[in-house]
């Protein structure tokens, strides 16, 4: 009886051991979830490969990705910084050339993924190399894959992402309360990475990129499928831009086709418009830098299973009539004047100078590009992946810019390193002949010349095709002229000029029928 009143308290022991291990089991719940929540790293997959190119992850999304709803909602917040100045729900980024597809509430070239907690996005590699054609100003739209950009304004949404985080608006309260408007649903632990991190890091992050890519201000606009390839690897890479000589300044090109990439492989063709590199591989992984990755995190998987298909990726067969009279008779003028340097045809890439590279003075097109990429540029990027079995070692600086295959032709204007020329016929003219002034960025086929649509007269003052009434967005005005005297790159108009590429070798020389024959002829490619 005398050991009776210590029974209460050894039950009482036992319920607080029990409660301490439900409260330990849950707390080791708690974190577990935690760490799944905050460590998976998920990006949404595609069974088809054409389906990967153009909406999956290359990595961009674990460093540089935009949480989704922020996505959605910044041009509702600020449509005043769109080039076309208004919301669109839906399409978005629309006025910036950015092409959507039915039923997809993002655009080409930009990928999603689950990772640090968030749905995130960011672009991949369509967004380069996806482009769109029309018949006529009221056809359907049709995309083609692996060609360049003929739309997307790189350059103009990025001045906008950097407008909208200048202004007092960007702030967490407020983008919350938009993002909920358009249907926007997060719960509490994600509302408090928003508020508290997510976006006051964006808008800091966004500000520092801005006053890095300051040299979009020093050259001229780059306007739709172009843009400026090695600079912003100086930026990144801590270059003193204020320090630069004024020639590496400008580095804008032409947007690139990436059909057939075997082949080139197998010939050791040398990658971008100067030749710098020539291991495709590391050009790709070059490439990655534009969307958004670095070396811990580009995902090497998604990459791969992209570059295996582009491997053996063809162009698409031209979609118009061809006259069969004057193709052949190109046939033999190609062969005479241009299969040496550019091969046999659209798929046979055999010919003496294929792959070389052509010494500036002898090419005489524009040189800023040339100019842009230096000794000092090409010893930096071999440190990139230093650590990794991967580590870059290829680039170099070169004297002249590359021959290249001409698989696909007809989808690749406008043309020349730069496209400062709009159509292949135009190309066989020499440069005096050559339009000055033509627009960029509209679809409308052009099946006589080969290019797009872009003669002055075709657009109003303000940039809208004269055509397409129904169509609202300014189309973009591309002027070759240099304007001496100019305190910047910028003020004088350099790396636009269209000269080069002509006199007899070049078949600038040659009768109107002739050329007229080549341009038939190529479309065949």
């Amino acid at each position: 009886m005398a050991d009776a009143p210590d029974q209460p308290a050894k039950s009482r022991g036992w319920k607080w051991r029990i409660v301490l291990l439900v409260v330990i089991a849950l707390l080791a719940i708690g974190f577990s979830y935690l760490a799944w929540r905050f460590t998976r790293d998920d990006p949404v997959t595609y069974a088809d490969s054409e389906e990967h190119f153009k909406y999956g992850s290359t990595g961009g999304e674990r460093e540089s990705g935009i949480p989704y709803w922020i996505w959605k909602v910044l041009p509702k917040m600020f449509p005043e910084y769109l080039p076309g100045k208004r919301y669109i729900p839906g399409t978005e980024y629309v006025s910036l050339g950015f092409l959507y597809e039915p039923g997809k509430d993002l655009p080409i070239g930009v990928s999603r993924r689950n990772t640090q907690g968030l749905d995130r996005v960011f672009l991949n590699c369509a967004i380069c190399h996806t482009g769109s054609v029309r018949d006529t100003p009221h056809s359907p739209r049709t995309v083609y894959t692996g060609m360049p950009s003929n739309t997307v304004d790189l350059e103009a949404f990025e001045r906008f992402i950097f407008a909208c985080a200048s202004d007092q608006r960007f702030n967490a309260p407020r983008i919350l309360a938009e993002m909920e408007g358009i249907g926007a649903k997060y719960d509490l632990i994600n509302r408090f990475i928003l508020r508290y991190y997510a976006i006051p890091f964006m808008r800091e992050r966004l500000l520092m990129l801005k006053g890095h890519f300051r040299f979009g201000d020093w050259e001229p606009d780059a306007g739709p499928g172009r843009t400026d390839t090695f600079n912003p690897a100086k930026t990144l890479l801590e270059f003193p831009l204020e320090k630069l000589e004024t020639r590496e300044l400008v580095g804008l090109c032409d947007l690139p086709s990436i059909w057939l990439q075997g082949p080139r492989k197998e010939k050791n063709i040398h990658a971008h418009w100067d030749g710098n590199n020539s291991m495709m591989e590391e050009r790709n992984k070059s490439a990655a830098f534009g969307t958004g990755t670095f070396p811990p995190t580009i995902d090497l998987k998604q990459m791969a299973r992209v570059e295996q298909w582009l491997l053996y990726k063809e162009p698409p067969k031209y979609p118009f009539p061809i006259n069969a009279q004057l193709s052949p008779q190109g046939e033999k003028l190609y062969a005479q004047y241009c299969a040496n340097c550019h091969g046999r045809n659209g798929r046979d890439f055999n010919g003496e100078y294929v792959g070389d590279i052509v010494p500036i003075d002898k090419i005489g097109t524009d040189r800023h590009r040339l100019d842009s990429y230096t000794e000092q540029l090409a010893v930096a990027q071999n440190t990139l992946y230093a650590g990794y079995p991967w580590r870059f070692s290829h680039f170099r600086k070169t004297f002249g810019y590359v021959n290249l295959p001409l698989d696909g032709i007809w989808l690749r204007a406008p043309y020349l390193h730069n496209g400062s020329v709009p159509t292949l016929r135009d190309l066989l003219n020499t440069s005096a002949e050559r339009p000055t002034v033509f627009y960029r960025g509209y679809d409308v086929f052009d099946p006589v010349n080969v290019g797009f649509v872009s003669d002055v007269t075709r657009f109003d003052e303000e940039g809208r095709s004269k055509d397409d009434s129904e169509n609202p967005r300014k189309y973009f005005r591309f002027d070759t002229r240099m304007t001496p005297g100019g305190l910047t790159p910028r003020d004088r108009n350099e790396g636009n000029s269209n000269v080069g590429h002509e006199g007899p070798a070049y078949g600038t020389t040659l009768s109107a029928q002739e050329k007229d024959a080549i341009v038939e002829y190529l479309k065949t490619f």
